[in-house]
């Protein structure tokens, strides 16, 4: 575990002590027990870990898979970005860095491999969890390593060789630059240098010869570990839904009339293509921008509440006085969005705009996870997200019926990828990195 158990612990007490006698008992609520226990061996690759529905139940048991059940089996990663399923185009290639099998086998490793940060405890597959859509659905934004925490969501990475702009304030343009970003990060993996990342993989033995023989040479470097990162993540393609299959394929059993529905309310009416689009021969589900959705201004207009209901475990609330939760609290740091990039007033508050494909499994949404579901992003579109002058001006209110919110949300659904067990047998065949 990368949260040592005393710290958490002291964190607890803090919380539940009262400010004029450290004896008293807190206001503790419990829950009424509602969930079952699911055995380990029961567990599907994709929903594994310790997803929090049902969280609020006093029963609730982990759904997460033991190493020993954890397994796996190599795929052909190369063969999926060469070959793009129904519905995606090609993958664009950076021509200084064709990918080959020796990158992405490399890359593979190095993005399993708790190693690579600073404390060898956290790798990037931790906050991109494969079972889990490769993001996070145990948490609303990020934790990197000793428990800091980092303030956006863990995006996912599906499909991630078609973005034009990463991080969700679209800072970055090119996979192979975008992964000293958390391998700096002090909230994130921590490392204080890149020479100290280098001079780390260089004295691992099981990495000796691989980035020569993946380099024609050239050893661990800045750019070459970046460059078979970025490899590895290109071939994360996903596609051939029953959408595609309908839609590009011409199937028109593939998807449920209310699928369809969905569908020309999602092209129609809800107005989500206008965002999230939808082309004659593929369909990547984004236009590449960054706009404001109300969910930034909310966040950062907010005021704190006077009392928190504090859930310390399964089934088990706290309330806490707001005003001792902050003073034991870091503050909290603003949230801009493309303004901290450009500087702009005008980029306040907006982020960029995702691509859909495998939406159903990535929970939770938003830049910051602030909304779990996607019943509760469809609705939160419907009331026109959270108005304010800067609100981008295709969002307005769209006065949905109940059963055109169910219609979109099984279009939606309709729009994972046939191959991800795939990529998660290959996940799980990978090693995870010798933390001594």
């Amino acid at each position: 575990s990368f949260l040592h158990a005393d710290t958490v612990l002291a964190d607890l007490r803090t919380l539940a002590r009262e400010p004029d006698a450290a004896s008293s008992v807190p206001d503790v609520r419990l829950a009424t027990p509602t969930s079952k226990p699911t055995a380990d061996a029961a567990v599907p690759r994709h929903g594994a870990g310790d997803v929090k529905n049902g969280y609020e139940a006093r029963d609730y048991r982990s759904r997460s898979k033991s190493l020993a059940s954890r397994e796996g089996e190599t795929a052909d990663l190369l063969a999926l970005l060469t070959e793009p399923p129904l519905g995606l185009p090609p993958v664009a290639v950076p021509p200084d860095n064709p990918v080959t099998a020796a990158k992405v086998a490399l890359g593979r490793k190095l993005f399993y491999d708790r190693r690579l940060s600073r404390n060898r405890t956290l790798s990037c597959a931790m906050c991109h969890i494969p079972e889990q859509g490769f993001t996070s659905h145990e948490m609303a934004t990020a934790v990197g390593i000793e428990g800091r925490t980092v303030r956006r969501n863990a995006p996912t990475i599906y499909n991630v060789g078609h973005a034009r702009l990463l991080f969700h304030d679209g800072r970055e343009r090119l996979l192979e630059q975008q992964i000293w970003g958390p391998l700096l990060a002090a909230n994130e993996m921590g490392n204080p240098s890149v020479g100290f990342v280098l001079d780390t993989i260089a004295s691992l033995p099981d990495y000796r010869g691989l980035f020569d023989a993946a380099f024609d040479g050239r050893g661990p470097s800045m750019e070459t570990l970046g460059m078979a990162l970025a490899s590895y993540q290109r071939t994360l393609v996903s596609g051939d839904s029953r959408f595609d299959r309908w839609r590009y394929g011409k199937d028109d059993g593939a998807i449920s009339q209310s699928a369809a529905r969905g569908y020309e309310l999602f092209t129609g009416k809800a107005r989500c293509s206008s965002c999230h689009t939808i082309g004659e021969q593929h369909a990547l589900f984004t236009d590449h921008d960054l706009h404001d959705t109300g969910i930034g201004y909310r966040s950062s207009m907010a005021r704190a509440p006077e009392t928190l209901d504090v859930q310390i475990a399964p089934g088990v609330f706290v309330a806490v006085d707001g005003a001792r939760v902050a003073a034991a609290s870091e503050p909290r740091p603003p949230d801009l969005g493309r303004y901290e990039i450009t500087g702009d007033p005008a980029d306040r508050w907006k982020y960029r705009t995702p691509g859909l494909r495998n939406v159903a499994l990535t929970a939770p949404y938003m830049h910051d996870g602030s909304i779990e579901t996607m019943r509760e992003v469809v609705e939160f579109y419907d009331g026109g997200g959270v108005a304010h002058e800067l609100l981008d001006t295709r969002i307005e209110p769209l006065g949905l019926e109940t059963s055109e919110v169910a219609d979109l949300i099984a279009f939606l659904e309709t729009l994972t990828g046939d191959n991800v067990e795939v990529l998660l047998a290959d996940a799980f065949a990978a090693p995870v990195g010798d933390p001594r």
